[in-house]
């Protein structure tokens, strides 16, 4: 199943600059490994916004959440998520 999902970061304003490094570090490595695997094959930045654009690509919406919420920043996001079918006018979907 694939799912437009749009992530809306907001660290705190107080937070220890070392702690955001680590914090920002570890999302960093936990998306490319989710990329590797294929189950985050798009990923946008949203420009002017600390958000992004993404599909995911996995088999069930309690799958998409486990992916999600093992993001290191995923306390800090705000998460909207849009199931996605193929459009009978796609080109790609035509016989």
């Amino acid at each position: 199943m694939l799912f437009h999902v749009r992530m809306d970061v907001s660290l705190p304003h107080g937070m220890d600059p070392n702690d955001r490094a680590e914090l920002v570090r570890a999302e960093k490595e936990r998306a490319l490994e989710l990329q590797k695997l294929g189950v985050w094959p798009h990923l946008w930045r949203v420009v002017g916004q600390y958000s992004n654009i993404s599909v995911f690509d996995v088999p069930s919406n309690d799958e998409l959440h486990a992916f999600l919420s093992s993001l290191p920043l995923w306390e800090y996001m705000r998460v909207q998520v849009t199931p996605l079918a193929t459009h009978p006018s796609d080109l790609a979907a035509q016989p």
